[in-house]
């Protein structure tokens, strides 16, 4: 709803004699008739104030007006009173004045909200993944699975003008099929760990994913770390290290199913700076990310026929001993969650600094962690425990240090 706005027209008639008009002809002014009037009369003249004309009586706070008149733009906001009369020259939403006050908490609201979601989603897909994967040991047609829904729901998305469709050129498809591969290898390596060892330990080993990022980015980017960094990465290592050496369920391919996911996930990290690097080849986080769900679909499919067959049929789950029901129920909760996560992190990196987003992520990575030990009941030893502090606490102190830029040499 818009306030009232009272504007004149510029073909109101002036007086005979004519006069050069100033330079803010687009104001007006109002004096009072009489002073001793409790109903103010106002005159309406031109800006020289030579001649006027009565116009109906308006009732006017006597804050509100100077004693030479007073003109269209109006006055601070702790002198205004609500009988008085504004007058602008197009009309304004009634809330605007709340708005600097409104917005801030409007927008922290919002962002908490967000972070809620993040790592509520994140707990919910690596539960009921985990619980599928245990029951289900095809981890490729598991991920092939999430892809599928992935994929339907942003058509939808496309399709029901929730996001705008993006028009996807021949060289830009060229340009997202590398990221696609490592993005399809990625979570397929992510599938794999979280079927051979607990959660906990998939995600302790996980947050080597900063010694993985500074390794490709000297490589191929040629992006050397400050020696803050450097030392960041000694706890993280570190406690990774310890965490493996006396996690109970321990086991080679889950230990190096996630090192490869890490690898793969960084790798796609540092091919998006390398080759998505033109200004019209850009795309936005979701839009990026929504399109690689697809390809990743198409590139998984085959492989997982061939390599699987298929194995998600009512009549194979019933010969294995499986809940149809249950085992379909949960796969889809975990895939709306995987691609509901996702879609949420890029919505918080558009609000927030990449360094703020860092450390949202290696608090949600403490929740996930914490939160699976104790659905699971996963035995934690006292070392254990210490070992996967000190690499989160190395995560952390890396999302900080990160901001810390090298000098710039003086020649």
């Amino acid at each position: 709803m818009q306030s009232t706005a009272i504007s004149f027209s510029p073909s109101i008639s002036l007086p005979k004699k004519p006069h050069k008009p100033s330079s803010s002809a687009s104001l007006f002014r109002f004096n009072p008739l009489s002073a001793q009037s409790s109903r103010s009369t106002l005159r309406f003249g031109s800006l020289n104030g030579s001649v006027a004309r009565k116009l109906n009586p308006l009732r006017c706070s006597a804050d509100s007006l100077n004693r030479n008149g007073w003109i269209s733009v109006p006055p601070p906001a702790p002198e205004r009173e609500s009988d008085g009369v504004e007058v602008r020259a197009t009309s304004v939403p009634e809330s605007a004045g709340d708005a600097p006050t409104s917005k801030p908490l409007t927008d922290t609201l919002v962002l908490g909200s967000l972070f809620g979601l993040w790592y509520l989603f994140n707990i919910y897909f690596n539960i009921y993944n985990k619980q599928v994967l245990k029951a289900f040991h095809y981890p490729v047609t598991v991920t092939l699975v999430q892809f599928a829904v992935g994929s339907v729901l942003v058509i939808l998305m496309w399709t029901l003008n929730l996001y705008k469709r993006p028009k996807i050129s021949g060289a830009q498809l060229v340009a997202i099929l590398p990221l696609a591969v490592v993005h399809t290898l990625g979570n397929l390596f992510t599938n794999m760990s979280l079927g051979k060892v607990a959660v906990s330990f998939t995600h302790t080993i996980k947050a080597m994913e900063p010694f993985f990022s500074v390794v490709l980015s000297a490589m191929f980017l040629g992006e050397f770390p400050t020696i803050w960094v450097m030392s960041s990465l000694v706890p993280i290592v570190g406690g990774v290290a310890l965490a493996s050496l006396t996690e109970a369920s321990f086991n080679w391919a889950g230990f190096w199913s996630a090192m490869a996911s890490n690898l793969t996930n960084q790798s796609r990290n540092v091919l998006s700076k390398k080759f998505m690097v033109r200004k019209e080849d850009s795309l936005d986080n979701i839009t990026l990310f929504s399109i690689i769900t697809i390809m990743s679909f198409f590139l998984l499919a085959p492989y997982a026929f061939f390599a699987e067959g298929v194995k998600f049929t009512p009549a194979y789950l019933e010969a294995a001993g499986v809940n149809v029901n249950q085992l379909y129920t949960r796969s889809l909760i975990a895939a709306l969650c995987f691609h509901a996560y996702q879609q949420v992190s890029y919505m918080i990196l558009q609000r927030v600094s990449p360094v703020t987003h860092s450390v949202g992520n290696c608090v949600k990575r403490v929740v996930v962690i914490v939160t699976s030990v104790l659905f699971f009941r996963t035995p934690v030893s006292p070392i254990n425990g210490l070992g996967t502090g000190v690499a989160l606490a190395g995560v952390f102190l890396y999302s900080r240090v990160k901001r810390i830029k090298p000098k710039a040499k003086t020649e």
